[in-house]
């Protein structure tokens, strides 16, 4: 078949990745220009593991390993009062997103189609396909469509309705940008932390760079997505009297090139298709960054969609056991996910620490699909 994926992130290149061992003709279409650089480090944990192994990309993971230790966090004055280990904070693989993105770009740049700089405008289902309209560029028809598009998904604004239907914000907002190691931190993050706002500090790239997070508790906020300028403002505004490094960091992010701004929120729907389109990652069912399991669900969910794909008959079964396969994991992410947010903004108690140092099983049994052909 030949299959449109909206998004060329993490979801969209690891189900173009499958979908071409089982003989389909995937495309990627991707808003950014070239492949996406900047973020944060992400995590993997349990049977996403498994799913590099079975794509032959651990290794390569591997060799991209932030190699972190533990988590400090400080109090105004920069003093230890905590400590959470790595195993709580990076996985057990943790590799920034840009590597990640690279990483799957290269394993399928080869046999994929990918249309950089554009994104869909409209969806015309009909019984043989999907019209798809672009920004850039003729309209094509494809087989099928997966809308792989993160948070605010294009897709799913087209073919289920507005995001606020299925968004339920968690109450936090948080920027996130790139420096120069200016704490001079060596394979080590800091975080201070008081009740409503949260600042963490990483080192990336062999020392040389500062990953930072600056987040904070409120209300549905009415800002421009694409007013990079306000986003600045809300920021500051919300560290206002802040202690530790905050100050420095609020400098610091007014010259990064990486800025990124949005809300801690979930996706929560009752199906992840309609018709011949579906939803995978992110864009179905975000478990908020707080989760931590947002990668592995993107992994995973692309490989058990791909399979099911492979072994239906028909896009409509197939679309209905990767949902029964994995909505029982999902719904546990998720509840992972808001506990997390409920403790991010307390004092960092002992009591507190331990809670969120717990790990979470994040294993779910992988069915052993068909071979390519």
């Amino acid at each position: 078949m030949r299959i449109l994926i909206s998004g060329g992130s993490v979801a969209g290149p690891a189900l173009a990745y499958w979908l071409h061992r089982y003989g389909h003709q995937p495309t990627i279409v991707e808003r950014a220009p070239a492949v996406r650089d900047g973020g944060a480090a992400i995590d993997f944990r349990g049977s996403a593991l498994d799913v590099l192994d079975r794509m032959g990309l651990l290794a390569d993971m591997h060799r991209h390993q932030t190699r972190m230790s533990a988590m400090t966090l400080v109090d105004d004055g920069g003093a230890a009062v905590a400590t959470l280990p790595a195993a709580a904070i990076s996985g057990e693989l943790e590799v920034l997103k840009a590597d990640v993105t690279r990483v799957l770009y290269e394993a399928t740049r080869d046999t994929t189609e990918y249309l950089f700089d554009n994104t869909i405008t409209t969806l015309d289902q009909h019984p043989e396909g999907v019209r798809v309209g672009f920004e850039r560029g003729e309209a094509r028809t494809f087989d099928l469509v997966v809308g792989a598009d993160g948070l605010h998904s294009t897709v799913r604004r087209l073919a289920f309705g507005p995001e606020s239907r299925y968004l339920r914000h968690l109450g936090i907002y948080g920027a996130l940008f790139t420096t120069t190691n200016l704490l001079g931190l060596d394979h080590a993050g800091l975080m201070y932390n008081t009740p409503g706002r949260s600042a963490l500090a990483f080192s990336a790239r062999g020392n040389s760079e500062l990953r930072v997070g600056l987040s904070f508790v409120a209300e549905e906020l009415a800002y421009d997505r694409h007013d990079r300028t306000q986003q600045e403002e809300i920021v500051a505004k919300h560290f206002t009297d802040a202690g530790w490094e905050v100050p420095r960091l609020l400098e610091a992010m007014r010259a990064a090139d990486d800025f990124f701004f949005d809300s801690s929120s979930q996706v929560l729907m009752d199906s992840w298709s309609a018709g011949r389109v579906a939803l995978l990652g992110d864009a179905a069912y975000c478990a908020a960054p707080t989760s931590g399991r947002g990668t592995s669900q993107a992994l995973i969910g692309a490989y058990v969609l791909a399979g099911e794909l492979a072994e239906c008959a028909d896009h409509t079964t197939a679309f209905a056991r990767y949902e029964q396969q994995l909505r029982d994991y999902v719904e546990r992410n998720q509840r992972h996910g808001r506990a997390a947010a409920r403790w991010f903004f307390q004092s960092p108690t002992d009591e507190a620490v331990d809670s969120l140092a717990e790990v979470v099983d994040d294993h779910v049994p992988l069915k052993q699909y068909r071979s390519a052909s």
